[in-house]
């Protein structure tokens, strides 16, 4: 991975932009494109279809009234924030001429070329944009379920109820507990999200309820930034020591969870152990949201990929079915992570093609950018980026460049860094809903 510099980087993720701009626009007959998803991928393409071609018809099809970001929800987990500082609406698509329906897409006919609602109404596209985010495959552990995901053991790995419910839990934890959380196996929504939260959780043990530990039980041998946050576990949180209030174990060191007893409150791992604890987190195996199965746009079969979405890389259409294209999460976009940033970077890409192929222009080549920044600690923050471009036959999206903070770097740059998170936040929910 070749080493840059955040300047270099800006510059670069400037020209990223650039690359997939406004095309020349040729003015004529309606053009109509349906978004389904009003999350970051999705608000993100819908907005600027319209900044790029106002000539467009754009409706977007999304189901709840406003959106909560998963990403900051950690903050809102341990009370740092609140809900309503993660919730936006849609009053800013609209302004920019977006048709915003608020009902549930339940079914796409590809050769119809129509998006169908719970609410009986049907949508016409020249071009459908799918950005439906994830679902969870509660089954893959036994004994785990939907039902004990909504009523005991909240997952919050989509912003709103789930969330303040595991607040209240951790309020309600007696000092002197053992928390054990099982992350899950790739791929999954924001792969440093875990480890941010039990980070953020031990530095609200530390401060409130300081005999308390938590055992992470994780069926990877390694997670995105492991050596920051190895770093920053040692220097808070006694990792590694006998005093240690985070444990981790990983990959052949315990492996992940396979089965939970709750009426004994006990995990087994895929070795055999079992870990009893005062409170267990699992954070679901996941898969694309449901309507791009429904659709036929997820790949079946075995394997890590059996449950996402297969794009061409240069344009983000689905490569099984036509005039359809995937963002965000649900697409398998290969190097590049299921991370904010990287839906808001696709969904621009998507923009610039549509706009592209619905004027009869050749579509831009394509540009895609990546930045997550984590917190450790209160004051203690990091980052990683990335620049990415699509193989020249559409068959997978290439890093280029990449760098992460640096772990020599001094206390005052990890301090910078986690006041960066939250003008990152800022500017991200801006763009992609216009407010």
């Amino acid at each position: 991975m070749t080493r840059l510099n955040r300047r270099t980087f800006l510059q670069m993720a400037g020209a990223a932009a650039g690359v997939a701009g406004m095309p020349s626009l040729v003015w004529g007959a309606s053009k109509k494109v349906v978004v389904v998803g009003g999350g970051t991928g999705g608000a993100t393409c819908a907005r600027y279809l319209k900044v790029f071609d106002p000539g467009i018809e754009v409706t977007l099809i999304e189901p709840n009234k406003h959106y909560h970001t998963c990403y900051l929800s950690n903050e809102v987990v341990v009370g740092k924030s609140s809900l309503e500082s993660l919730r936006f609406g849609y009053e800013g698509l609209k302004k920019a001429g977006v048709k915003v329906v608020h009902d549930k897409a339940i079914a796409i006919e590809p050769d119809r070329k129509v998006v169908k609602t719970a609410g009986g109404e049907e949508f016409a596209y020249d071009r459908c944009v799918v950005s439906p985010g994830i679902d969870f495959k509660f089954d893959a552990i036994a004994g785990f379920s939907e039902e004990l995901a909504r009523e005991r053991f909240p997952h919050a790995w989509k912003a709103g109820k789930q969330t303040l419910m595991l607040r209240k839990q951790l309020e309600a934890f007696e000092d002197g507990g053992l928390l054990i959380v099982c992350p899950p196996p790739s791929f999954y929504r924001c792969p440093p999200g875990p480890y941010e939260r039990v980070s953020l959780i031990a530095a609200y043990f530390k401060k409130h309820k300081p005999k308390s530990k938590i055992i992470v039980l994780d069926p990877k041998a390694k997670f995105s930034k492991f050596d920051l946050f190895m770093d920053a576990w040692k220097k808070f949180y006694g990792y590694g020591t006998d005093n240690a209030m985070i444990e981790w174990y990983g990959g052949d060191q315990d492996s992940g969870v396979v089965e939970l007893d709750a009426a004994s409150m006990t995990v087994t791992t895929a070795f055999g152990d079992k870990h009893k604890a005062d409170m267990i987190h699992i954070i679901p195996h996941q898969k694309a949201g449901g309507i791009a199965h429904a659709a036929g746009l997820a790949k079946g079969g075995e394997g890590v990929y059996a449950d996402w979405c297969p794009v061409d890389a240069r344009t983000m259409e689905s490569t099984l079915q036509k005039n359809i294209h995937v963002l965000g999460d649900a697409a398998i976009a290969s190097a590049m992570p299921k991370s904010a940033t990287a839906a808001n970077s696709q969904a621009k890409v998507c923009a610039a093609v549509i706009v592209a192929l619905l004027n009869g222009k050749e579509p831009p080549a394509p540009t895609y950018f990546n930045t997550c920044y984590s917190l450790a600690a209160e004051d203690w923050g990091f980052s990683i980026m990335g620049v990415y471009k699509a193989a020249k036959d559409g068959s997978r999206i290439e890093q280029m460049h990449g760098a992460t903070s640096p772990r020599t770097a001094p206390p005052d740059y990890f301090r910078r860094e986690a006041n960066y998170v939250h003008a990152w936040f800022n500017n991200i929910t801006r763009d992609s809903f216009g407010l």
